[in-house]
């Protein structure tokens, strides 16, 4: 083991009594990133990444993120080095500026070592869309199975030990989703708590800037770094940010935890049913009130044919000027139009070009009534059914997915409950905007699964506090394929 695979507290004293270095670690993540056989890097930037951690020779004791490497989902904007989305459109683009949070670390000292793939232009949960190829899950070396999507390079290589943290972005389940099939901390905070100002729009209403950890301590560091208000972003929140490390440990007096049960009912792994139930009776056992609610069927099955028309629809409108002339490759032509055709012809993949189809029909005048605007305003049901229930409890509380990492070549009913609910129920936390964390909960085939927990706005201390308590409870703090281990829910 090396001094990158310890828990934060643990490298960042090795950083200050001067055990090992910047520039060691990032020696390491380096040798790790290039021996990485999951497909999980656009660009690594060895030349930047050494110069820039030997120039960090004064440890700062006060700053639990000093001289640690780290990775971008290259959907953030990074001056002069390339940022495609993993996108052809964008395959020779470089920013000349910063991401906000690209900005925030870099100001926390920390290394940036390179950029990780997602699906192409953040759309998707497989993994299998960036036009560099498939990315794979670390925990299956045979490259049967998937890490899920859409950032899912984050997600490979902070659960393959190359970086203890990795930005993502989460607009449905993004990075929620993969921390479960990678076993990982998985965390979107509230909308607006992280400014998005260089983060690739997809569909701003639902977009959050997420990111993967291998514990919850550094989960709350990281949030520390980049919370707070950016003027750059009209939506980022003024509120303060707290100091979330502090109050890991706090008794908040906050117990009432909510199981959707018509979430559970439609899981069909025995396994995934018998480890939550272990799970909320550990939570029981600390007191916590944990009881099942109900949630109306109807709603939970319109979750994703509402996500996919709001989200498709923003996106078609976001995504407009990827147009071969004010970004993409200039493909020549003697009108707009024919620029515009050429360019995103061969610039889009399939996949792309069908989301862009279903958001520009959404949004055809003769049919915004029947379908954008409805699916608003089922979303609108949507929240409105779960703050009826944080009326009553702190928080919810699920199974990340349904089983472990799936098959490349398993396929799903997509018109099964399973598919429409338990599959799908993440973006929850995006229609309402609300903190969400995925930890994990057990291993099954030597593979992990996740457990969820969703709190109320902007309560983002008391959402890590019961996720510290938890990682306790579970025994698999810091797991990863490097530092692999039992736990016992």
């Amino acid at each position: 083991m090396e001094y990158i695979d310890l828990p934060i507290e643990e490298l960042h004293q090795a950083l200050v009594n001067r055990k090992t270095s910047p520039f060691e670690l990032t020696k390491v993540a380096l040798a790790r990133a290039h021996a990485s056989k999951e497909n999980a890097f656009e660009i690594i930037d060895d030349e930047e990444a050494l110069a820039y951690a030997a120039s960090l020779v004064d440890p700062e004791e006060d700053n639990l993120l000093w001289g640690i490497p780290f990775l971008a989902k290259d959907n953030f904007s990074t001056k002069d080095l390339p940022t495609t989305a993993s996108s052809n459109i964008l395959a020779s683009y470089r920013p000349v500026f910063d991401a906000a949070v690209i900005e925030r670390l870099k100001a926390k000292k920390m290394v940036l070592i390179g950029k990780t793939t997602l699906d192409e232009l953040a759309m998707g949960g497989t993994g299998t869309t960036g036009h560099l190829g498939i990315t794979y899950n670390p925990y299956d070396p045979t490259h049967q199975r998937m890490v899920g999507g859409s950032s899912c390079g984050s997600a490979a290589a902070v659960a393959s030990g190359i970086v203890p943290f990795a930005l993502g972005s989460d607009t449905g389940d993004s990075v929620r989703k993969p921390a479960s099939f990678a076993g990982l901390v998985g965390f979107k905070p509230t909308w607006g708590r992280i400014s998005r100002y260089g983060l690739f729009p997809f569909a701003p209403s639902l977009d959050h800037v997420a990111y993967f950890t291998r514990d919850v301590k550094m989960a709350a560091s990281v949030l520390e770094a980049l919370g707070g208000r950016d003027d750059r972003d009209s939506t980022s929140s003024l509120r303060s940010v707290e100091p979330y490390c502090e109050l890991l440990n706090k008794n908040t007096g906050v117990k009432r935890i909510a199981v959707i049960k018509e979430i559970q009912e439609t899981i069909k792994d025995n396994d995934v049913l018998l480890h939550f139930s272990k799970a909320v009776e550990a939570l029981r056992k600390e007191g916590y009130i944990v009881e099942e609610v109900s949630y109306p069927l109807e709603l939970l099955q319109s979750l994703f044919p509402t996500y996919i028309v709001i989200s498709c629809a923003e996106a078609t409108s976001n995504d407009a000027n990827l147009d071969g002339i004010k970004f993409g490759p200039f493909k020549g032509g003697n009108t707009y139009e024919e620029v515009m055709k050429r360019a995103r012809s061969e610039g889009f993949s399939e996949l792309i070009k069908r989301r862009f189809v279903i958001g520009s029909f959404a949004l055809m005048r003769e049919n915004q009534e029947d379908l954008f605007l409805r699916a608003q305003r089922n979303r609108a049901k949507i929240v409105s059914e779960l703050n009826k229930i944080y009326q009553s409890y702190d928080f919810i509380m699920t199974p990340a997915a349904p089983s472990i990492a799936p098959r490349f070549e398993d396929s799903s009913d997509r018109l099964s409950n399973e598919y429409l609910i338990a599959d799908s129920h993440l973006c929850l936390g995006n229609f309402a905007g609300l903190p969400s964390i995925t930890l994990p909960l057990f291993l099954k085939d030597n593979l992990p699964v996740g457990i969820n927990f969703m709190g109320r706005a902007f309560e983002e201390a008391n959402l890590l506090a019961l996720s510290s308590q938890f990682e306790r409870l579970s025994g698999l703090a810091e797991l990863s394929t490097v530092t692999r281990k039992e736990g016992y829910l």
